[in-house]
Formats: structure tokens, sequence, C-alpha cells
């Protein structure tokens, strides 16, 4: 099988603990060809998508991990799988990638996750189609909405929408301190949209990542825990990352959105859950693989690669 990766530039990559290296591992023991290309390389030229695009080999070492052919324009339906695994912001850029995916996919290529599905699929606000799995949110420009939740609620967390790893994340307690100010520079003056939701009490015992791949719940997630005071247990902001098995509730939530998900296309989904409540659904390039497996020996790589092959048709 040949599967291009479409993702950050390789040189970026940690590989001690990327989700898409170990991926790369997993497929090239299988002996499936590894290619790699970013955003910027994709055109449409004659009414077709190509790319410029390298096959990668794999060495083995901890510094320069991989070996580039020379980039070759080819087009994306001569692979039997394209994965995006490009690293938000989800800005018009990363929309315009998902456009070009879609004729690539309308051509004939196999994408995953399907790019009008990632589109679809706003990773803060994608948790409104499951309003009995969540806590109390409020989704406004508007001042006056925000202080009244905040009335309601005392202790809340407001958010951008198009936040990753914790950034812009504030916490506003009873006495809401602050809360003017974070209303201007989080809604721009009310010309941005935010969300806003019920502070969860149990995100001291951590923020679990809850994979679905191929519509079905993994049993390990990875918790998340807030370090030194903070709120925000994102591993990019200082989180402990902790492999545990899932709770009754955990599972619960997983097998509730995954038909749903896997049935619009999305191959690979990391839920965050906080306590009994759904906060996320992350799409674009859904993360903790390595971590899972170095602490609990359950290889969600191998689950994926196999989900896949399946999902390619190549087995």
């Amino acid at each position: 099988m040949k599967i291009a990766f479409l993702a950050d530039p390789l040189s970026t990559f940690k590989i001690y603990k990327d989700t898409t290296y170990a991926m790369m591992v997993e497929a090239a023991r299988r002996g499936h060809e590894l290619y790699a290309f970013r955003h910027r390389d994709m055109a449409i030229e004659g009414g077709r998508v190509v790319a410029n695009i390298a096959r990668i080999h794999l060495t083995g070492n901890a510094d320069d991990w991989y070996q580039a052919e020379p980039a070759v324009a080819r087009a994306l339906t001569d692979f039997d799988a394209v994965l995006e695994r490009t690293d938000p912001p989800f800005d018009m850029e990363y929309i315009y990638a998902t456009y070009l995916l879609e004729v690539a996919q309308n051509h004939g290529a196999k994408v995953f996750n399907r790019p009008e599905a990632i589109r679809n699929h706003n990773e803060k606000l994608a948790i409104a189609q499951f309003p009995q799995l969540t806590a109390p949110t409020l989704v406004t420009t508007d001042n006056a909405r925000i202080r009244a939740f905040h009335r309601e609620h005392q202790d809340i967390i407001l958010k951008p929408l198009d936040g990753m790893g914790g950034a812009g994340i504030f916490r506003v307690r009873e006495d809401g301190m602050n809360l003017g100010s974070i209303i201007e520079s989080l809604s721009d003056n009310g010309r941005r949209t935010i969300m806003v939701q019920r502070y969860i009490p149990e995100i001291v015992d951590g923020d679990k990542r809850v994979l679905l791949i191929g519509g079905e719940v993994m049993p390990f997630g990875l918790s998340r825990i807030p370090q030194g005071g903070e709120v925000r247990g994102n591993l990019a902001a200082g989180g402990l990352g902790v492999a545990r098995a899932l709770t009754p509730r955990e599972r619960e939530i997983g097998e509730t959105v995954a038909p749903t998900l896997w049935q619009r296309g999305l191959l690979l989904v990391g839920l965050d859950v906080i306590g009994n409540y759904l906060t996320e659904i992350n799409v674009t390039s859904p993360t903790c693989f390595q971590e899972i497996e170095q602490q609990t020996g359950f290889s969600v790589a191998e689950k994926f690669i196999d989900a896949l092959e399946r999902a390619a048709g190549v087995v």
C-alpha cells in the first residue's frame, strides 16, 4: 500500500511522542510505502489535484530518522491512502486544503479523515451535536449573555473556537475577576464568537483523551493532568500524561458518538472528556498514540493501520 502523509515538516517531528511517526513506523513494519507532503505542495492542474510528494524511508535513528527521495509531482489518486495529519491552526489555508482534498477525493483519491468531515467538525463546536453529553455551554459574541452565564454558574471557562494546545483558555471564578477584559480580548470586543462552559472540577484528575478508530472505542486513553496550579491539562501547556483504562462513563460517551462520526468519514477521532462530560471532538490530527503504548503496551498504531487497510480496501 502506498500511503501519503499530509503533515507538518518532518524535520519538526519529536519522534519520541509524535503520533504520525508512530503510524509511519507501523505502516513501514508491514511493508507499506511511505510518502510525505505539505498543504503548500498541492495544486489543481488540468482539473486534477497534484502535489510535490517525496517518498521517505525510516532509518531507525533517533536524530536523522528519515531519508527523503527528491519530491516528484504526482496525482493524489496515485496513492492507496492519503492521511491528513497537519496540525492546526485551522485557518483559511487549512480550509482551502480540505477543498483541494475533496476535489481529489471526487476523482477517486481515498482521503482520511474525509476533508468535508474535517471542515464540518469544528473541534470545539462539534460537541453541540451531542448536548446530552456536555456540561452547560454557551457559544456567543454577546457580552451580556456571557455575564448572565457567569452569574448562573459562578465558575466558568472561556476559550476561543480556533485554539489548540490549551491556548487562550481562561477560568473565571465566583468573584468575576477580569471577566470583562477576558471577554473583550477573546471576543475582540464582540466581533469573534467564543465558547463558555461551566467549570468541571474533575479537571484536577485529568482531561482524558479517548480515541475512536474506525468507529471503535480504544480501551485506553490518556489523562492530561494539570500541573503547577494550571487549569489546563493539555500536554502543550505542561500537563502530565497518564495512560489509563477508560471508565464506564468514558466508554459510554465514546460508544454514543463513534457510529455517527465514523459514518461521516472520520477514521480517527480524539474525544476530550473531563469527568462525565464531552468537551471537544478532535478531528484534524489527534495524538497520544505513543504515550498510551509506552505506558500500557497497547499498540494504538496497530489498530489504526488495521483500520486504514480496511478503509482503503487493501484487506
